[in-house]
């Protein structure tokens, strides 16, 4: 069985990471190269980069951010922003991405979806979807949520898989920043509609909600922004809260935190001073990530 994928998604707005809030509020947070190297030690599966300005203010992907970010990425690196045509995905993947996300462009030329995937292969493309609810349906927004489409998310995605897409990456627009969990609902509607991949993301505040997105909303991988940034959580000790909730999850280093306990806020509680004292006199392996 394969085992379950943990992503994070590192959101960049003028030329930095930052902390978005419901897609209005953003804090900075630093460099994506010190970010992407961060989840890269500590043992996250893949890592999605989003240039949030791109498309916004019409230019190209930064293909020089995604050059430096890639030579400190040694596990899968997905890019999105400004993504116009199979030059810009040609050069993206030039430049040292794997897969691409595409936004804004695979609904005004949604065409553009069966060529990347007949040129670069499916399992190179990856649809993003921002949704919120609004009546009794979830509804895809553009322009970092304040565009509407008329789509819902289900046709979205159903027209994505179709055009030969690869993922979905599924954005909640009201949980996003929320610390609440995932739109537990939306993922579960398009999990249903496809049978490609749907990635959750949007509103993790607790290494529970991972484990709902899995459970409760059948998502196939799930990922997070904020709550790897200024918090007491990593991609390590998170899979290791996954690990206690019997989540097969990928772990490549000694530090696993296996029987180690969580507080209610899921970070790794302490161990007794016994305990630590024992640990003094024992050799140590050197880490290995």
């Amino acid at each position: 069985m394969e085992k379950r994928r943990l992503i994070g998604c590192l959101v960049v707005k003028d030329g930095l990471v930052v902390q978005s809030i419901a897609f209005k509020k953003y804090l900075p947070v630093g460099k994506p190269e010190i970010a992407v190297e961060f989840l890269n030690n500590w043992g996250i599966d893949e890592i999605i980069l989003l240039d949030i300005d791109a498309t916004r203010q019409g230019r190209a992907p930064d293909f020089a951010m995604v050059e430096r970010v890639s030579k400190k990425c040694f596990v899968p690196l997905t890019v999105g922003g400004g993504i116009k045509g199979l030059e810009d995905i040609h050069h993206l993947i030039r430049h040292g991405a794997d897969k691409v996300v595409m936004n804004t462009v695979a609904i005004k030329d949604p065409q553009l979806i069966k060529k990347s995937a007949e040129v670069f292969g499916d399992q190179c493309i990856v649809i993003s979807i921002d949704a919120k609810k609004t009546a009794n349906v979830y509804e895809v927004f553009l322009n970092s949520g304040s565009e509407p489409t008329g789509l819902s998310a289900v046709e979205l995605a159903k027209r994505a898989e179709k055009l030969g897409a690869g993922e979905i990456f599924l954005n909640s627009i009201d949980h996003d920043g929320s610390k609440q969990g995932y739109d537990v609902e939306l993922i579960k509607q398009v999990a249903d509609a496809v049978s490609i991949p749907v990635i959750a993301c949007g509103g993790v505040g607790h290494p529970q909600h991972f484990s709902e997105g899995f459970n409760k909303a059948g998502a196939t991988a799930v990922a997070a922004a904020n709550y790897f940034h200024f918090t007491e959580h990593s991609p390590v000790t998170t899979k290791a809260f996954l690990r206690e909730h019997g989540f097969d999850v990928r772990l490549d280093s000694y530090a696993t935190y296996e029987g180690f306990e969580f507080d209610v806020m899921g970070r790794v509680s302490k161990r007794m001073e016994e305990y630590l004292d024992k640990l003094r006199f024992e050799y140590q392996p050197k880490e290995i990530i």
